[in-house]
């Protein structure tokens, strides 16, 4: 989210609003989640998480637009930078979100969606697909921009989900986004054409798919709720988050067993454990 820190008092009303839009299911209390560490004071607008495939212990960081064309390497148990990369002619109109998935050969990559769009009014928006490193040092990374619209009218989106070359999109909407599957493979010559799926709740601001692709979560400001299989799955535990001012992060650990979650304008890590599926 671009525009300033989302007032906790019209939070509480849209969440009261919003809340016939989640199916009935059981729920997991903040409780569940225990801070971690705490981000270096340089990051001010943590946007997205996503734990890495090939270097145990490590979540790949993005903020939001302020920050630039940059990814950022943290260790998950101190919260400690152990890399930051400048992706080389990256536009940084707006990023929301990063996923893990894997490039044509197998091999690991990041997905990083610029899919912000405010004002619903962009032609395209872009994701970006970057090797990820072998060795974790700080320098420039470069990435395959791929362009994509959407099949109704543009959108305003916060949540990429990847599984291998799969992706699908979130929007963000008052009471209801919509999830979109983007073309496989996605064409680096036209701007690819997103389709309409099914609606989903409003203000979802981030998703994951766990690493097995048995499950996958969405979250808003207030909650999260796991799904059973890939995209479009079957809706299961409602799960409330820690009150943040900005909740806008959610990503499994490598080994699917946890969630981690994060905000912008917070500094600190929360994970919870979770149960097998």
């Amino acid at each position: 989210m671009r525009h300033g820190i989302f007032n906790v008092g019209v939070a509480a009303t849209l969440a009261a609003l919003l809340g016939s839009a989640v199916p009935p299911a059981a729920t997991a209390s903040e409780a569940s989640f225990a801070p971690v560490c705490r981000f270096d004071t340089s990051f001010t607008e943590v946007s997205g998480l996503a734990a890495s495939t090939q270097h145990p212990g490590i979540l790949w960081l993005h903020e939001d637009s302020g920050g630039g064309p940059r990814l950022y390497a943290i260790n998950s148990v101190t919260c400690k930078t152990v890399a930051s990369l400048r992706i080389k002619g990256a536009r940084a109109r707006d990023f929301e979100a990063i996923a893990m998935g894997k490039m044509p050969d197998g091999s690991p990559a990041i997905w990083l969606g610029d899919i912000g769009d405010n004002l619903d009014s962009w032609p395209y928006v872009e994701v970006l697909r970057i090797r990820e490193p072998l060795v974790l040092s700080s320098g420039d990374v470069r990435a395959k921009t791929l362009r994509f619209t959407y099949s109704d009218q543009p959108h305003n989106a916060e949540a990429l989900l990847a599984y291998g070359s799969r992706l699908w999109v979130v929007t963000k909407q008052l009471a209801r986004g919509g999830l979109y599957r983007l073309p496989q493979p996605l064409s680096a010559k036209k701007v690819n054409v997103a389709t309409r799926v099914r609606t989903e709740t409003g203000l979802v601001t981030d998703g994951a798919i766990s690493p097995d692709g048995s499950r996958y979560i969405l979250r808003d400001y207030f909650d999260a709720q796991l799904f059973t299989g890939l995209p479009p799955g079957s809706p299961g535990q409602v799960i409330e988050l820690p009150a943040q001012v900005q909740g806008e992060a959610i990503t499994f650990s490598a080994d699917g067993s946890a969630l981690f979650v994060a905000s912008e304008n917070d500094r600190r890590l929360f994970r919870m454990n979770l149960a097998r599926p």
